[in-house]
């Protein structure tokens, strides 16, 4: 099968980039004709045909047109069995609702949002993929009820594949490995109870919250890593005010975010608007507990009191109570669990998971005379 993916650049630096590098390695690796339809910055990618699109340099709203204008022009002059987008854009067959929908992303913030140019845009864009594209695909039961409730899309249209993670780069033997320098490092005690926060966009992801509920934690020697891209001076100034300036790691971006999952005891995400999150699927395989928000997709995966918690994305000291009934029970438990709950979200069942809806796509294609 002759298949166009359209995505954004990607490496394996970022948890988004990670699981797209991931799907595109194992499409390849079960026998499709995959060929990529990026921006500038791609780099090659064993086994796949790389189309590249030149976008001069544009204002954000401009960008997003001029990328949706440019993928259509080339699914028009190929010869595709299948179509699938991970942007918006058109002519697709297959929309991977990665990002969720901006419609709600706008709605979760608290603060009203000016709707400039850009959200507009994205906004325009975003209703003519949800109302034409033949196959929507969220990548969790939320965001699956998300687009169905925003934009009326029918089930016979909407389908759920969840992400696959690197079950053997994301690993609980990784702390064997990388335990003891990842903690030296950072300046973490071996015995002290660490945290970790990892996701790019503090904000969104709820980093506030994070640190507010370090300092409700009964225990004053945690510590809180945070890894990820982000203006953080205005959250260590809040640190400083909680009192809890002196008990964070701030790492920045790193590319080996195995290292950090192996330092950690659990990992707390607080998300505001998550349609899944890499980072859930990463920790439970590493054998981290994660205390997630209910916002997220990745919620779906945790069992409450098992492999993490579920909680209010705002609620500090019921996360802070999360973690502490976390850490009082046997950690060889904890860890199994979480591995154990990881383990069916392969990028082979996430494979499968596409192929189901190409063989709809294709068989209804056939069938029209």
């Amino acid at each position: 099968m002759k298949l166009l993916l359209v995505a954004r650049p990607f490496a394996f630096h970022g948890g988004v980039e990670r699981a797209t590098a991931g799907l595109v390695g194992a499409l390849v690796e079960h026998g499709y004709d995959v060929h990529l339809l990026s921006l500038r910055g791609q780099a090659p990618v064993p086994g796949v045909t790389l189309h590249v699109l030149r976008l001069p340099p544009l204002p954000s709203a401009a960008r997003a047109l001029a990328l949706a204008a440019a993928a259509r022009r080339v699914v028009g002059r190929g010869s595709w069995d299948v179509v699938q987008s991970h942007e918006r854009t058109l002519g697709q067959d297959v929309y991977r609702a990665g990002e969720g929908c901006h419609r709600g992303y706008l709605a979760s913030d608290a603060r009203p949002r000016a709707r400039g140019l850009y959200h507009r845009v994205m906004l325009a864009l975003e209703r003519r993929v949800f109302a034409t594209t033949p196959a929507i695909v969220a990548i969790a039961r939320r965001g699956a009820r998300e687009i169905a409730e925003l934009y009326g899309v029918p089930p016979a249209r909407l389908d759920v594949v969840y992400n696959g993670v690197d079950l053997a780069r994301f690993h609980p033997d990784n702390r064997a490995r990388w335990r003891a320098a990842a903690r030296a490092e950072a300046g973490v005690p071996a015995d002290a109870f660490a945290l970790l926060f990892v996701g790019s966009g503090f904000e969104r992801k709820g980093l506030r919250t994070a640190l507010e509920a370090l300092a409700a934690l009964d225990d004053a020697s945690a510590r809180l890593l945070v890894v990820g891209k982000g203006e953080a001076g205005p959250y260590r100034a809040l640190a400083g005010r909680l009192g809890v300036g002196g008990r964070i790691g701030w790492l920045g971006p790193r590319p080996e975010p195995e290292r950090w999952y192996a330092a950690a005891d659990a990992v707390v995400l607080p998300s505001r608007y998550e349609p899944f999150g890499s980072v859930h699927l990463e920790a439970l395989a590493s054998g981290v507990p994660v205390v997630a928000s209910r916002a997220a997709g990745g919620a779906e995966l945790i069992e409450e009191g098992k492999n993490g918690a579920v909680t209010d994305p705002r609620d500090a000291r019921a996360i802070a109570r999360a973690l502490m009934a976390l850490r009082a029970r046997r950690p060889a438990e904890v860890t199994a669990a979480a591995r154990a709950s990881a383990e069916p979200f392969t990028f082979a069942a996430q494979v499968s998971g596409f192929a189901r809806i190409y063989r709809r796509l294709t068989d209804a294609t056939a069938d029209v005379p």
